[in-house]
């Protein structure tokens, strides 16, 4: 893999401390298990914005996958079919949004990630092409008025390789992208720092799909979400590559699942690498979790089959931890099933009789 495209799937903002303390977070809450509960038929389907899923795990938004291996988007999308959960495609994906439903199985849930772009029209016309595709949602990044702060060695050597294309982008020539610098064209062709909680709206006005607002981080901003009309809330930091020194998304999740009560679903993404840090997350709240790097580390590795084993294995991991938790359904999943580190005295946990 090119150098530099390994930084860009690698790294974080500045320093990196929030890329790092996206993952120590989850070391910081211990798990509490119940015995004699009967787990010998375990399920971890739901429902997520009404459609049925068959697991707790979507792949996030990461852009130009094919830089990653040839089967780029397709491939992951059909790894992740393989087990039922939702996948996000970037707006900047290397593959036409229409190919990810004609190219999957049937029944597979899409969401389409967006950046509202400076010119509207091009936000209107790649949401309608969403939703005749038969997206789901669309994911509205709103964290990203302006690009993050990144290592200036990584900003100016991203290049798309000659062979790649943008198709979401370059039917009408939006965005540039040869030549080295992509980050920055792509930034300066397309993010708004104009945005205001309107443009939420202004997407309504024009589309039946559920809005979920990506990059959440406050219990205020929740609010606003939900006030103006969103459907789902990604808890996100954007894995750390925006704003560092910004929390990690577990700590602030308990927040954020507060301040909704229960008026749209939540959903965090960022330091998620095992099955242990899903069951943490869906126990302090979260309706279902994200991530995208361990699933681009296995897309490198061997393309679809790499991914495939990636979500096996993590998976794997949640049906373990339900059973030895004494968890059959994710319903039964509670704040009690988890602890801080230093929190055995008389306010450590919610506990039931149950």
């Amino acid at each position: 893999m090119d150098r530099h495209a390994r930084d860009y799937y690698a790294s974080g903002a500045e320093d990196e401390i929030t890329l790092r303390d996206n993952e120590k977070a989850f070391q910081k809450y211990h798990i509490r298990p119940r015995l004699l509960r009967n787990v010998a038929h375990r399920n971890m389907s739901l429902t997520m914005l009404g459609q049925p899923v068959g697991m707790p795990l979507g792949i996030s938004p990461v852009a130009f996958q094919k830089m990653a291996h040839p089967d780029g988007e397709i491939g992951t999308a059909r790894a992740l079919a393989n087990h039922g959960g939702v996948m996000i495609l970037s707006m900047l994906s290397t593959t036409a949004l229409e190919d990810l439903p004609r190219k999957t199985p049937p029944g597979n849930v899409h969401w389409l990630q967006i950046y509202i772009t400076k010119d509207r029209e091009v936000t209107r016309e790649l949401i309608h092409r969403a939703d005749i595709a038969g997206y789901k949602a669309i994911v509205v990044t709103a964290d990203s008025p302006v690009n993050g702060m990144w290592g200036v060695n990584m900003v100016h050597n991203l290049t798309l390789p000659s062979h790649l294309r943008l198709p979401n982008l370059q039917a009408k020539g939006e965005v540039e992208v040869s030549g080295s610098n992509l980050r920055s064209k792509v930034g300066f062709s397309l993010l708004d720092p104009s945005l205001t909680w309107k443009d939420i709206q202004w997407i309504q006005m024009f589309t039946a799909l559920p809005i979920v607002v990506k990059g959440v981080l406050t219990a205020e901003d929740a609010i606003l979400a939900v006030e103006h009309g969103a459907s789902g809330i990604l808890v996100s930091n954007h894995g750390g590559r925006q704003l560092d020194g910004v929390p990690a998304t577990l700590d602030v999740l308990p927040e954020i699942v507060r301040a909704v009560k229960g008026r749209a679903e939540v959903y965090l993404d960022g330091g998620v690498r095992k099955g242990g840090d899903v069951f943490k997350a869906l126990a302090l709240g979260a309706k279902a979790v994200f991530f995208g790097r361990p699933a681009i580390w296995g897309l490198v590795h061997s393309g679809q089959d790499g991914v495939d084993n990636v979500l096996k294995i993590v998976k794997s991991q949640l049906d373990t931890t339900m059973a030895l938790t004494g968890v059959s359904h994710l319903d039964d999943i509670q704040r009690s099933h988890v602890m801080k580190d230093d929190a055995y005295g008389s306010h450590a946990v919610e506990t039931t009789n149950e």
